[in-house]
């Protein structure tokens, strides 16, 4: 069964010029932005291991995890070869704004036996749109290292929130590992860590500004 968090409200202010320029290079706005969290719902996340924050100058947000961990091998249960996380959030900015979500950065660490693989996966899209955006890395062992993804939407294939409309915005992360031809009596596995030992998932913000009424 899915667990479900309580709502949570995180807040971020920005002073920035009053210059505002028209087009997909919209500057963030000024102002206060706050997220709320509606649900956080998977495997990867269980209650109370996922939390979320916006950056100073309102560029991005980040989602912290402290329990987001695949393996296989001596010891794994027959489920822990695959993890997901499902965030439903509410970003409420100022007026006159709407934004998509340009670029998301992954990272963490991965223990691959030779013949392991691994694979991390994600999706995007707001509430009540069919516009999903989807990416996903392959793994293969050996390997025992850090990892870094960067999911990149190039500019003009941004979905943006719709003007005037309060949509939820989705993220669904997964996280997979397959022995694959490894030898059956040593574990592989995959996290988001950070030397803090939580994952931490940066999306980045791409802004516009709506029509005046």
């Amino acid at each position: 069964m899915f667990a479900a968090l309580p709502a949570a409200v995180l807040t971020a202010m920005a002073v920035l010029p009053s210059t505002i320029i028209i087009g997909d290079d919209v500057p963030p706005p000024a102002g206060r932005i706050t997220i709320d969290v509606a649900t956080v719902n998977g495997s990867g996340c269980p209650a109370g291991t996922a939390a979320v924050a916006v950056s100073p100058d309102n560029t991005s947000f980040t989602v912290s995890y402290s329990d987001y961990l695949v393996k296989v091998g001596p010891g794994s249960a027959p489920t822990d070869f695959r993890k997901n996380c499902q965030l439903n959030l509410v970003v409420n900015i100022p007026q006159g704004f709407t934004y998509g979500i340009a670029s998301a950065d992954y990272r963490g660490f991965a223990h691959l036996e030779p013949g392991a693989t691994g694979l991390a996966k994600a999706s995007y899209y707001f509430q009540g749109m069919s516009q999903t955006e989807y990416f996903q890395t392959p793994f293969s062992g050996p390997m025992s290292d850090n990892w870094q993804v960067t999911d990149a939407t190039e500019v003009g294939a941004i979905v943006y929130k719709p003007c005037g409309e309060q949509r939820n915005f989705n993220i669904n992360t997964e996280l997979r590992v397959d022995a694959g031809t490894s030898d059956p009596a040593k574990t592989s596995f995959m996290s988001m860590d950070s030397t803090d030992g939580n994952l931490e998932t940066t999306y980045h913000f791409q802004w516009k500004e709506c029509p005046k009424p």
